[in-house]
C-alpha cells in the first residue's frame, strides 16, 4: 500500500464509559484488556481460541464505521435479528486521512443472510432498468452457487481497488486450496491500495507475511505467525498423525 492510504489506523476502547467488565461483551478477555490496537496499513489478523472474543471485536470494528451488522457493504441496511453487542457503542476509530472508495463486512455466520439481500436489491436494480447487481457477485444469485463457491466468489468478484475489508473467519466454507488462493488475492488487491482486518483460524490465511498477528489468550498480544498457537497445534498434528490421533483416540473426555 502506498504511504498515505491507511483507511484505519487504530482503535480504542473509552474504558471510562464502561460501567461494568463483569457483562458481556465486557467481561471477554479481549474486551477487558484493550485499550488501543494499532492497525497494519495492509492486513491486520485477529487470531484465539473460540470465545475469547475476536468476531465481538471485529464485529464492533465494523458496525463503528458503519457497516450493517449483519455484513455486507455501508449500503447494506437489512436487518433479520439484533445479535450484534453494544460494544461499537464504546470503540474509537483513528482513521487515516485517505477515505476507502470500496469496503465490506464479510461474516461467515450471517453470509446467507447477506445474499438474501444481494437477492433482493439485484430485483429492485433490474425494476428500475438498472445493471445486474449479480455481475459484482459473479454473474449469478450466491444462493445459487455452493456455500464456498459464493464466498469465493464475493472475494473475487466483489472486492475492487481502494477498499476496506473487514473479513470474520473467512475460511468458514473455504477449501485448503482455496484459502491459498484467498491468500494471493489479498496480495493482489493489497497492491490496489486496500486495507483488511480479518478474524481467522486458518493457518494458512494467517500466513501473509506483511501484517500484524494479535492473538488472544488472557490479553491481546502481537505475535509472530510461527508462534500463534494455530501454527503450532496444526504443524504438530501434521508431522506427528499417528501418534497425535493415537492420543486423540485414547483421551477420555469429561
Amino acid at each position: 500500500m502506498l504511504k498515505g492510504y491507511q483507511f484505519l489506523r487504530s482503535i480504542e476502547l473509552n474504558k471510562n464509559s464502561i460501567r461494568s467488565f463483569n457483562t458481556y461483551p465486557f467481561c471477554l478477555p479481549a474486551v477487558k484488556t484493550l485499550s488501543n490496537l494499532e492497525l497494519h496499513p495492509k492486513v491486520t489478523f485477529i487470531v484465539g481460541e473460540n470465545g475469547t472474543g475476536k468476531s465481538t471485536i471485529l464485529e464492533a470494528i465494523a458496525a463503528s464505521y458503519g457497516f450493517n451488522p449483519e455484513g455486507g457493504t455501508i449500503n447494506f441496511n437489512f436487518s433479520s435479528k439484533a445479535t450484534h453487542s453494544e460494544l461499537y457503542n464504546y470503540i474509537k476509530l483513528i482513521r487515516g486521512v485517505v477515505r476507502p472508495k470500496d469496503g465490506f463486512f464479510l461474516r461467515a455466520e450471517s453470509f446467507y443472510n447477506v445474499a438474501t439481500n444481494v437477492d433482493e436489491l439485484n430485483k429492485e436494480d433490474m425494476n428500475r432498468g438498472g445493471r445486474q447487481l449479480y455481475s459484482s457477485y459473479g454473474g449469478i444469485s450466491l444462493h445459487n452457487q455452493s456455500h464456498g463457491e459464493s464466498f469465493f466468489s464475493l472475494i473475487m468478484n466483489r472486492f475492487g481497488s481502494d477498499g476496506l475489508y473487514i473479513l470474520d473467519e473467512p475460511e468458514a466454507a473455504l477449501s485448503p486450496a482455496r484459502q491459498m488462493a484467498m491468500v494471493s488475492r489479498i496480495h493482489y488487491l493489497v497492491q490496489k491500495r486496500c486495507q483488511f482486518i480479518i478474524a481467522t483460524h486458518s493457518p494458512i490465511i494467517m500466513s501473509y507475511p506483511d501484517s500484524t498477528i494479535y492473538e488472544i489468550k488472557d490479553y491481546i498480544r502481537k505475535v509472530n505467525y510461527k508462534d500463534t498457537e494455530n501454527y503450532q497445534v496444526m504443524k504438530t498434528f501434521v508431522n506427528n498423525t499417528d501418534k497425535m490421533l493415537d492420543i486423540l483416540m485414547n483421551t477420555e473426555l469429561d
